[in-house]
């Protein structure tokens, strides 16, 4: 698929006079110039977080209440029960704060609770609640969840339970009645940095608890391993504090992590220092596993297990149930690229849905978007949830899939998500009618070119300034993702020296030459693009940069995620 190019636009002046002050490349100084750090001192915030850098927990909206409220139960002797979602914010959430209460509450009266997915659904639940109400819990913590829970949070204040609500979900304009939210993101909270995912928000309790109780900081420092997870795997902007609680969880995940990270890395295969990229693709994918194949509450079993021997036991039934998710997903994924080859009238649409009863629910969502990634348009994947159908949907950049969703509300049983993910339901006689509606409502709202992915470049770059100490630089501009994600370059003119090759009939070995200098690079799967090179002319190639390690030996490499003749 042809990708467009989008090359960030570059001021110059700007660039010269950063490059004045940090002496370092201007390559360097343009990307960090579209990241908002154009001053020196920002330059050193960015190059070198601090924790002393990190906001007064305080500044958040109702911290205050909310530590009130946590210090009457323990006075009273009431029982508390952490409530968390099922995915991995959910449940490093939980693991940090019912660990943390731990040290500071007798555990008897300390519980925690995890929604079972396809029993009780996302977020707060009936069946959590009347479990809190049989077992006397008179206050829950619910984290990452509860921000729209405005019935059930009032039908367990009739049970005599009251709710302290950490979410980082956008709120609507009416809030649930909780004893406190602690949400930066509602109206009225001027805490300075919006973008917390849930364990984000629990860490910042747990903090201001700290605080109250005349603890030391390494209290709640210990828990940064799970922060920085779930900061990687729920995709928040890595700016501001996620930053700085990325980059010294990685320090803690790759020095002393706790039991149940130490044995997913262990069975995950990773050898040397982890990274962002790491938590995503090895961690994530294996905690999530948990609640989309089974039960999510042995993911925090797995991350409050202090015993080694044990950790490893659940870690490996995380790991089989990620197994078992890893061949639902090829399997339906393989099944639903084969729906929609087979259907010429699939094939020319401007969105894809497709549905079969027998599909496992807890995928689906992967599916759709391993679907978007062979087919770039807003994608919808069904399947039977008992008397209904149920699924979920994923869009392209820039196009928002909530809103079209919405249009198609007649034919729904119910919906919701957000700009880019949404999850659905509706009666089996209407799936035809929502996915002729939901292609109407696509084909006259997208613009065309949505449906061509963008690739975004940070920078141009020659060959010559791409040194070792360059790379360095780079490394430095480490965690990478949303809104700091590992930079993109062009190179242009460059040219094949003759010794490219194509390898396992999908990916190119380039070795490319400009100016005397040769680099060396994979391309993965642009073998199609192969006879561009058989051209003998010009070609620009977009790329990050990263190390190949052989025998021993480092050196720089490129990873090529397209090219075209240049012009």
């Amino acid at each position: 698929m042809e990708k467009r190019w989008k090359i960030i636009p570059s001021t110059y002046e700007k660039i010269n006079q950063l490059h004045q002050e940090l002496k370092v490349s201007k390559p360097i100084c343009d990307i960090l110039l579209k990241r908002g750090i154009a001053t020196y001192d920002k330059a050193k915030h960015f190059f070198r977080p601090q924790l002393t850098d990190l906001h007064n927990p305080y500044l958040m909206k109702d911290m205050d209440k909310a530590v009130a409220r946590i210090s009457q139960a323990f006075e009273q002797n009431e029982k508390i029960l952490v409530f968390g979602d099922y995915d991995v914010d959910g449940t490093t959430s939980v693991a940090l704060m019912y660990q943390f209460l731990c040290k500071i509450y007798d555990s008897n009266f300390l519980d925690f609770y995890i929604p079972h997915r396809y029993k009780e659904g996302y977020g707060i639940s009936k069946m959590g609640i009347d479990f809190a109400a049989e077992n006397k819990f008179s206050l829950i913590l619910s984290l990452d969840c509860g921000i729209k829970s405005i019935e059930l949070i009032a039908y367990a204040k009739t049970l005599g339970i009251d709710f302290i609500v950490c979410d980082h979900h956008l709120p609507d304009d009416e809030l649930p009645e909780a004893v406190a939210i602690l949400n930066a993101k509602q109206k009225e909270c001027t805490y300075p940095y919006k973008e917390l995912c849930g364990c984000g928000v629990g860490f910042k309790l747990a903090t201001a608890l700290a605080t109250h109780f005349n603890m030391d900081e390494e209290h709640y420092l210990c828990y940064l391993d799970l922060v920085a997870t779930a900061i990687a795997a729920d995709i928040v902007p890595m700016t501001g504090e996620n930053r700085i609680l990325s980059y010294y969880g990685l320090q803690k995940i790759n020095s002393t992590p706790c039991a149940g990270i130490k044995s997913l890395i262990h069975l995950g295969g990773i050898k040397g220092s982890l990274t962002i990229n790491n938590v995503v693709f090895v961690i994530a994918p294996r905690v999530n596993a948990a609640g989309r194949m089974d039960d999510a509450k042995k993911a925090v079993q797995l991350f409050i297990e202090k015993d080694e021997t044990k950790a490893l036991e659940i870690a490996e039934l995380l790991h089989n149930d990620n197994s078992d998710r890893k061949e639902a997903d090829s399997s339906i994924t393989e099944d639903a690229l084969s729906l929609i080859a087979n259907d010429t009238a699939l094939i020319n649409k401007k969105t894809t849905v497709v549905y079969k009863a027998h599909w496992h629910k807890g995928v689906v969502g992967i599916v759709a978007s391993r679907l978007t990634e062979t087919y770039y348009r807003p994608t919808v994947v069904l399947t039977k949830s008992g008397d209904v159908v149920a699924g979920s949907a994923r869009s392209v950049v820039g196009f928002n899939l909530y809103e079209a969703i919405h249009a198609c509300r007649e034919y729904l049983l119910g919906y919701g998500g957000h700009f880019a993910a949404a999850g659905l339901s509706l009666l089996p006689e209407n799936v035809e009618n929502f996915a002729t509606k939901f292609e109407e409502v696509v084909s006259n709202s997208i613009p065309t070119e949505l449906l061509i992915p963008e690739i975004i470049i940070d920078t141009p770059i020659e060959f010559k300034e791409i040194t070792p100490s360059f790379y360095n630089i780079l490394c430095q501009m480490e965690p990478f993702g949303p809104e700091n994600m590992r930079p993109t370059f062009i190179a242009k003119n460059v040219v094949d020296s003759g010794y490219s090759k194509i390898v396992k009939d999908l990916h190119i070995r380039f070795v490319l030459k400009k100016d005397k200098i040769t680099f060396t690079g994979i391309g993965f799967n642009l073998a199609p693009k192969f006879h561009l090179l058989h051209l003998k002319q010009p070609i620009d190639i977009v790329f990050t940069i990263d190390e190949n390690e052989w025998q021993g030996n480092k050196t720089l490499q490129m990873k090529v995620i397209d090219l075209r003749l240049s012009e």
